[in-house]
C-alpha cells in the first residue's frame, strides 16, 4: 500500500511539472486542493456566486493552510444571467447542469481578465478514482475504464474559445494508467463510519493537506460555488409556454435554458445516419452514449 500512495503523489507531482499553467481554478476540493499542494507557484483563482457557496470556506482554508494567496471572483446573480446565452451558445446544450458551467466560464473569464494564458483544472480525478456517489454500487472495473475512453469536459471546450491551454494533470497518459491498475476497492471504500470515494487518493495525500480537507464529501462545482441558487431565479422566470415545450425537462430551470437554446443555437440536431435518437429532446447521440450533450437526459 505504501509503495502504491508513493506512486500515486510522484506521478501526480511529476504531472504538475510537466503541465507549465499560469493559475489554478481553484475550488477547495480535493481534487484542486491536491494540484494547490503540489504546484506551489501557481495563483489559487476561486469562482462562486455573490455571497459565496460551501467551497469558499474550504479554499481560504487550504489558501491559510499552504500560505498562498486566493484570489476569489464573486459573480452576481445580474451577471450570471446575462452570460446564460453566451455559454448555452459556446456549449451548445441545455443541459441542467448548466450553472455548472457558467462557473467555469466565469473562471476564465477573470483569468483572462488577470492576464493568464493558460490554467489548471482538476478535471478527471471524480472520474478515474470514483468520485461521485453513484459510482459506488457499480461494477468499477468495467466502468471507469469505459468512462475514462468517452468523458469529455467543459473546460476544453470553454478554454479553447476563450484561447487558454488547459492542463489537466489527472489526465496525464502516467496517472490514467496508474489510476485504471488500482483495485476498485481502494477507491471506494469505508472511512469515519461512511462510504467515501477516491479513497487512494484521499489516502495519499493525507499528510499532505489538513484532515478536513482531505476527507471532505463531494460537492457538484454549482453547489460548491453557489450558482445552485440561480435555479429559483430562473424558475421564477418561467411561463405555460415554457412548460410546454416539446421535450422531456429534468430540472425546474431547465425550460428557461431552452427558450435561450432555441433563441441563440437554434432547433434541437436531429439523429445522423448511425445515430440514436434521445428520448428526451430528438437530439441525435452515438450508439454507445449514455449521456445525450444537447439536453443531459441520461439513458
Amino acid at each position: 500500500m505504501d509503495d502504491l500512495l508513493c506512486a500515486l503523489r510522484l506521478g501526480l507531482q511529476d504531472a504538475v511539472r510537466r503541465h507549465p499553467a499560469e493559475v489554478l481554478l481553484f475550488s477547495g476540493g480535493l481534487d484542486t486542493s491536491v494540484l494547490a499542494a503540489l504546484a506551489l507557484s501557481l495563483p489559487l483563482l476561486h469562482v462562486c456566486l455573490e455571497d459565496g457557496g460551501e467551497d469558499l470556506r474550504y479554499a481560504e482554508a487550504v489558501a491559510r493552510h499552504l500560505g498562498r494567496e486566493l484570489v476569489v471572483r464573486r459573480v452576481s446573480v445580474e451577471e450570471a444571467l446575462d452570460a446564460l446565452p453566451e455559454v448555452i451558445r459556446l456549449r451548445r446544450t441545455f443541459d441542467p447542469a448548466l450553472p455548472n458551467d457558467l462557473a467555469l466560464y466565469f473562471a476564465f473569464v477573470e483569468a483572462r481578465r488577470l492576464g493568464f494564458g493558460s490554467a489548471m483544472t482538476g478535471d478527471g480525478a471524480d472520474e478515474l478514482f470514483a468520485g461521485y456517489s453513484y459510482m459506488f454500487d457499480l461494477d468499477l472495473g468495467t466502468y471507469i475504464p469505459w468512462l475514462a475512453k468517452r468523458v469529455r469536459f467543459s473546460a476544453n471546450e470553454l478554454g479553447e474559445w476563450f484561447g487558454m491551454n488547459v492542463f489537466q494533470p489527472y489526465l496525464y497518459p502516467a496517472i490514467v494508467d496508474l489510476a485504471l491498475s488500482i483495485p476498485p476497492e481502494l477507491k471506494v471504500r469505508e472511512e469515519n463510519g461512511g462510504r467515501v470515494g477516491k479513497w487512494v487518493l484521499r489516502k495519499a495525500f493525507e499528510g499532505h493537506l489538513p484532515p478536513d480537507i482531505c476527507w471532505q464529501t463531494k460537492r457538484p462545482i454549482e453547489v460548491g460555488s453557489g450558482f445552485s441558487r440561480l435555479r429559483e431565479t430562473v424558475a421564477a422566470m418561467l411561463t405555460d409556454e415554457d412548460w410546454a415545450a416539446p421535450v422531456r425537462f429534468f430540472a425546474c430551470d431547465q425550460p428557461y435554458y431552452y427558450r435561450l437554446y432555441r433563441r441563440v443555437v437554434g432547433e434541437v440536431p436531429p439523429p445522423a445516419p448511425g445515430e440514436a435518437s434521445c428520448p428526451a429532446c430528438g437530439a441525435g447521440m452515438p450508439p454507445e452514449a449514455h449521456h445525450c450533450r444537447v439536453c443531459g437526459n441520461c439513458l
